[in-house]
């Protein structure tokens, strides 16, 4: 197996070029003892002289042109490999590969980017947003840095920072017979047709929490991916959902959200990272983006 220091690489590069070891070693700024012992080593390991030797001289022969066309593709695959690394170390222009749930993507997320944005315009990103076990999957296999999600992943050690809380109600048709209601138990809806969630969906695990607390095995007739789909459903008349209550202005037409008062149960949304896993210069300073502008959210 070959085992060459880069430096001696870039070394066999310019004498190949300069076919004088003197004028190598100046150029390179080495002993000339130095260099002779590292042309030595390399065609040891090599097994073959890479240089025919004519009196002072060094001419490159056909075992040194392949390894001249190697080495320089060598050398440039390791200088980007290396300005690839100093970009991810530096938090004005690195990579952060964000995951999030389908339900943060119409306000939370798209506001945490602006703000980071105007701080770090040149970091790129890589978004993910997809079902909290696919987000846990992404952190697990370290697809994702950084996750905005719910629940807490339990399928691998994350350290944990809870955003914000988003309390439960029932989103039911516009002309529904409790549209009116100012506050609902669920167990008097424990005949209506249901609209849910997947059974892998975070928000569906909730559910089927809120749906046991109140003694309801509920009928449920369609299972959606994303939350907008669930109330657009819903407003099609198809059935009832308990959904996060909407912020405001930002609720379906022709849905009306009545609080439920017989549960306490909420769905906590946090930041998730691998715990131990030391996140980059920018995924870090961006983690901070996240963390400010929840907290301006609860104040607002």
């Amino acid at each position: 197996m070959l085992f060459v220091l880069l430096d001696e690489l870039r070394w066999f590069v310019v004498l190949a070029e300069t076919e004088h070891v003197t004028s190598a070693a100046a150029e390179l700024g080495v002993a000339q003892p130095t260099l002779s012992r590292a042309l030595a080593r390399l065609e040891n390991q090599v097994g073959t002289p890479l240089f025919d030797r004519i009196g002072r001289r060094l001419r490159l022969n056909g075992y040194g042109q392949i390894m001249l066309e190697h080495a320089r593709r060598g050398i440039a695959e390791m200088d980007a490999a290396q300005v690839r690394i100093d970009a991810l170390l530096d938090p004005d222009s690195g990579l952060v590969r964000l995951a999030f749930l389908h339900s943060t993507a119409n306000w939370f997320v798209p506001e945490v980017l602006r703000q980071f944005r105007a701080l770090a315009p040149a970091v790129r990103f890589e978004l993910f947003q997809g079902a909290a076990h696919d987000i846990a999957e992404r952190l697990r296999t370290g697809q994702a840095d950084v996750a905005i999600t719910s629940p807490r992943p339990t399928q691998v050690p994350c350290t944990w920072r809870v955003l914000y809380v988003e309390r439960l109600c029932l989103a039911v048709p516009a002309d529904h017979r409790l549209a009116g209601r100012a506050r609902i138990r669920l167990s008097e809806v424990a005949d209506e047709t249901f609209i849910a969630l997947g059974a892998d969906f975070g928000l569906r695990q909730l559910t089927d929490q809120v749906w046991a607390e109140s003694g309801i095995t509920p009928e449920i007739a369609f299972e959606a991916m994303e939350i907008p789909t669930m109330e657009g459903l819903v407003a099609a008349g198809f059935g009832v959902a308990v959904v996060p209550v909407p912020r405001p202005g930002r609720g379906a037409p022709s849905v009306i959200y009545i609080p439920l008062s017989d549960t306490r149960v909420k769905r906590e949304i946090g930041m998730a990272w691998v715990k131990g896993h030391e996140l980059s210069p920018a995924a870090a300073r961006f983690a901070e983006v996240v963390s400010a502008t929840a907290s301006d959210a609860r104040n607002a």
